[in-house]
């Protein structure tokens, strides 16, 4: 147990942790520093860095990186598994096949969902995971022309990292609306997202959408697919990678806390990201419904908040506020260049790419998860 506090206020106190992406790895590590009980809880049994899953699609080799073990890093606090539903009359968890997981509170962290390879979130081990990138990148190498459908933040640094990594391809980068990236960006900052790609030689198909979708096969190359547009275009290409369509996981919750789901499945919270109607449950990253761009960075500062407000409450203690900033944003546009802003302010392109693209943050990852990058 933890120095600072007596032990009679901790006792019957077990956190679980739902979802060990950036939000939950924090929690974690933060309440294995204050000496709490706690359990976390994921399908995968290792951490998906998914801010380099675009590089681990098109250089070979990088994707072990991207994937930390959880069970070296939280020993027995961690439970590899599916959660079904959340009894809150019981305060336990319910885990696929039937395995029940006691709380005194909850920590949601579930994060969001979308296509591979921006997202991998299936029940695959570690080795699995790694090969599915690098058999990814062969479907990329055998193609000469890519065509990117959706240019917010995922489309545009895929079109980025391919063209990067092999400037001979043609990429095509379809977007139905005509600004690319987070609409919460700076327009200027928009604006240089669209410069870099023209820079890069990627073509840009704007305020237009892909008809015939549902019929394309996606991420595998077939040489000279017919794809065309709700505005008449019809092009060929080799290669289809989808990066559109992220939704809130919300699978877990849904059942049991319907009554405080936001449209889109997110949690609706309050200013201490308590869920709505529930002073011991919490909410954290994508599944919180705050305010702001869906990000790691973010997840990270709500969990240190979810945290300490279970501490607070526990020590008798006022509660922390979490509140929205200025955003700020990095793009990693390959491994040598970027945009973004920090606190509402557009940033050089070199200290971007200085800052994220070279190595997507990834030490920071490997640093709380106190482990060695391999």
């Amino acid at each position: 147990m933890g120095g600072h506090v007596s032990s009679a206020s901790v006792e019957g106190v077990h956190v679980v942790v739902v979802g060990g992406g950036f939000g939950g790895i924090a929690a974690a590590q933060q309440l294995k520093s204050l000496g709490l009980s706690f359990t976390l809880i994921d399908l995968r049994d290792a951490f998906h860095h998914n801010v380099a899953a675009l590089r681990a699609s098109v250089q070979p080799g990088f994707a072990q990186r991207t994937f930390i073990p959880y069970a070296e890093t939280f020993g027995d606090s961690f439970v590899q598994g599916r959660v079904e539903r959340v009894d809150t009359d019981r305060q336990t968890v319910v885990l696929q096949g039937g395995r029940e997981i006691q709380f005194s509170h909850l920590i949601l962290c579930t994060g969001t969902d979308g296509p591979f390879p921006g997202k991998f979130n299936t029940m695959a081990s570690y080795q699995t995971a790694v090969q599915t990138y690098e058999d990814f990148i062969k479907q990329v190498q055998a193609a000469d022309s890519v065509l990117v459908v959706g240019g917010g933040s995922t489309g545009v640094e895929m079109a980025a990292e391919i063209k990067t990594e092999y400037p001979d391809k043609k990429v095509v980068l379809v977007h139905s609306r005509v600004g690319l990236a987070d609409t919460e960006l700076l327009p200027s900052v928009r604006q240089q997202v669209k410069e870099v790609l023209l820079e890069k030689g990627v073509e840009l198909l704007l305020g237009q959408k892909v008809s015939n979708l549902s019929e394309l096969q996606l991420n595998v190359t077939q040489k000279n697919m017919e794809v065309s547009t709700d505005k008449g275009e019809t092009l060929t290409t080799d290669l289809i990678i989808c990066c559109t369509g992220l939704k809130v996981n919300s699978a877990a919750y849904a059942s049991s806390l319907s009554g405080s789901l936001a449209e889109g499945g997110a949690l609706k919270v309050n200013q201490h990201l308590q869920v709505d109607g529930f002073s011991n449950i919490y909410a954290v990253g994508d599944c919180a419904d705050v305010k702001e761009p869906k990000m790691a960075y973010h997840a990270g500062l709500h969990a240190a908040v979810a945290v300490s407000n279970i501490w607070n409450s526990l020590n008798g203690k006022e509660l922390t506020t979490y509140q929205t900033g200025n955003v700020t944003m990095l793009l990693a546009m390959g491994r040598d260049d970027g945009v973004g802003q920090f606190n509402g302010f557009k940033l050089p392109r070199f200290l971007v790419a200085l800052g994220k693209s070279r190595d997507l943050l990834l030490w920071k990852s490997w640093r709380e998860m106190k482990q060695t990058q391999p």
